[in-house]
């Protein structure tokens, strides 16, 4: 039976702590059963929560951070099918979260936009969260979707391979397409997939990798500059 995950929140569904918490217990109440991840209203998700993040200190950025590579890390490797109904807006970390999903269909909606702008945000990837967009972006798009990070409309998303198709109704046409892949032997699928891709968060990047880019990257998160951006964008 499938197992609906719905992004419902404020700030166009964006990822803080709670929806963070949310989607992890939703995840592991699917069990491995097929689950179809979608969003409310005009957008799948904004992005994380820059209301939450714009008040981080140090030892703030690395537990949230932490929780947002374990909740990206548990829906790339969830062992059962996985199709993202791309509603609306799938910006930065919506972006990321879609990324994840094993197929995604996005709404035709030419308003919508969709990209990772975390670089000309001031902000570098997690670890694990780069591993898996590496692994999910075309190589030949690869530096054009992270380095330029630009947000683009449904119809180029599918070009640079951000989503697969484009529809009218993406969440009808998503439970087809989770259908489909659910007509696999459920061990078969999973065995696969854990063949591609890992079966553990260190299978994306190192503990040691992840304890480096914390010590490092730490600071960019909790920057005045990040913080006056951040504020600039709140009042767009």
């Amino acid at each position: 039976m499938t197992h609906e995950i719905v992004m419902d929140g404020p700030r166009k569904n964006a990822l803080g702590t709670r929806m963070l918490q949310f989607v992890l217990e939703q995840l592991r109440a699917a069990g491995g059963a097929p689950v179809l991840l979608t969003g409310t209203g005009d957008a799948f998700s904004a992005g994380l929560d820059l209301g939450e993040v714009a008040g981080f200190d140090v030892d703030g950025a690395r537990s949230f951070l932490g929780l947002l590579e374990e909740c990206v890390s548990q829906l790339y490797l969830y062992p059962g099918p996985t199709v993202a109904a791309i509603n609306g807006h799938a910006i930065a970390g919506g972006c990321v979260f879609a990324l994840c999903c094993d197929h995604r269909v996005s709404v035709a909606r030419p308003t919508v936009k969709v990209g990772l702008n975390e670089v000309p945000l001031g902000l570098r990837f997690p670890p694990r969260t780069l591993a898996m967009v590496r692994a999910r972006v075309p190589r030949r798009h690869l530096e054009r979707v992270v380095l330029g990070g630009g947000l683009v409309a449904p119809v180029e998303a599918e070009r640079l391979g951000l989503v697969d198709e484009i529809q009218e109704d993406p969440l009808a046409c998503a439970r087809v397409r989770l259908d489909a892949l659910a007509a696999s032997p459920p061990a078969a699928y999973a065995r696969t997939k854990r063949d591609l891709r890992g079966a553990a968060p260190r299978d994306l990047a190192s503990d040691e990798a992840t304890d480096t880019w914390m010590r490092e990257s730490l600071g960019t998160w909790t920057s005045s500059e990040l913080k006056l951006k951040i504020a600039a964008a709140l009042r767009r």
